[in-house]
């Protein structure tokens, strides 16, 4: 499932109109990397509140190269413009929001109006234009949060999923992709990692700490085929290995002073994809699983997925996830 199924994602983007929100973050650059070199979509539309980042892009995509890319200047929270901007939309790829947690926590309402209220201006923009397919990008932040970012990306799904029965029998179908750190992401620890290698000390919240890992590229071709597949009001969870933050440390720089200057406000010692209290409603596939929806949303998820429950009520946590051979994380790393 990490790999591109290359037919059914080209059905669902050659010759169609997709939207992107947050289209200037890591994954908006990635995603449409791909959509405009690996497929052949009609427009690519690039929307973010950003003028400055939105520029920095244009000059890895000009639209002089690139004529079915558009830029669009807008913020989530601005329903209004979201529904001019939406229009003749086929598919809607919704990364919008605050993600950083200690900014987050300080400013609290700021973050409320982007990840919530900016999710339902979308889905009622959604709904309103008749897009055929809303995917939401999670994060396992959100499985039993102890931070405002965690919480915001919770409601975010809880009103994804829920807009399966606003929009109708025939109408939108909306779906949500949770997944782990992407390495080398902004915001990850691989880049500050990078950067005090020079000093040949590495700063370490503590020693014990876990987290899931992918690359970009994966969580692309992940996001890709979940949408290519998705029948309105699954969470679809990918199977991640792990890292320890002193082995991702050591395949930077094996011989750097370690210092643990203990965990920070809203910080895990393990994230977890799946809560002990979705395992039951979990369907196992080969590589990745399908969290079923609280509500009847009257989907026959069983006949798409198939039957195989995940057993027990054992949370999906990196800190008892297979841990990620030396060798492959170190291949993981944009050194």
């Amino acid at each position: 499932m990490l790999d591109k199924l290359f037919n059914e994602v080209s059905e669902l983007i050659n010759g169609k109109n997709i939207f992107i929100t947050g289209g200037t973050g890591t994954f908006g650059h990635k995603i449409t990397d791909i959509l405009l070199n690996q497929y052949n979509p009609n427009k690519v539309i690039i929307f973010s509140r950003d003028e400055f980042k939105q520029y920095n892009m244009k000059q890895i995509f000009p639209e002089s190269k690139y004529p079915n890319i558009r830029y669009f200047i807008g913020d989530v929270r601005d329903y209004e413009r979201l529904l001019t901007a939406t229009k003749n939309v086929d598919v809607l790829f919704h990364a919008a929001a605050m993600k950083q947690v200690d900014t987050v926590e300080y400013n609290p309402l700021e973050a409320i109006k982007t990840n919530i209220y900016g999710t339902e201006n979308v889905i009622k923009a959604a709904i309103q234009n008749n897009i055929c397919k809303v995917i939401g990008v999670s994060t396992d932040k959100c499985v039993s949060p102890v931070n405002l970012y965690g919480a915001t990306k919770l409601c975010l799904e809880k009103l994804i999923i829920h807009a399966n029965l606003m929009s109708g029998k025939n109408g939108t179908i909306f779906s949500v992709l949770r997944y782990g750190n992407v390495i080398n992401s902004r915001g990850s620890v691989v880049p500050l990692f990078l950067k005090q290698k020079e000093n040949k000390c590495f700063t370490i919240t503590d020693e014990k700490m876990t987290r899931f890992t992918l690359t970009i590229d994966q969580a692309i071709n992940f996001v890709l085929n979940c949408a290519s597949i998705m029948i309105g009001g699954e969470v679809f969870v990918p199977k991640l290995p792990s890292y320890n933050i002193v082995q991702l440390a050591k395949c930077i720089e094996k011989d750097a002073e370690i210092k643990i200057i203990g965990i920070r406000p809203g910080e895990k010692l393990h994230e977890a994809m799946i809560s002990s209290s979705e395992s039951h409603k979990t369907l196992i596939q080969e590589n990745y699983m399908v969290v079923l929806p609280e509500i009847s949303i009257n989907k026959n998820y069983l006949e798409k997925y198939g039957s195989n429950y995940r057993l027990g009520d054992e949370e999906y946590s990196s800190g008892i996830n297979d841990l990620i051979s030396d060798e492959e994380l170190i291949k993981m790393i944009d050194f």
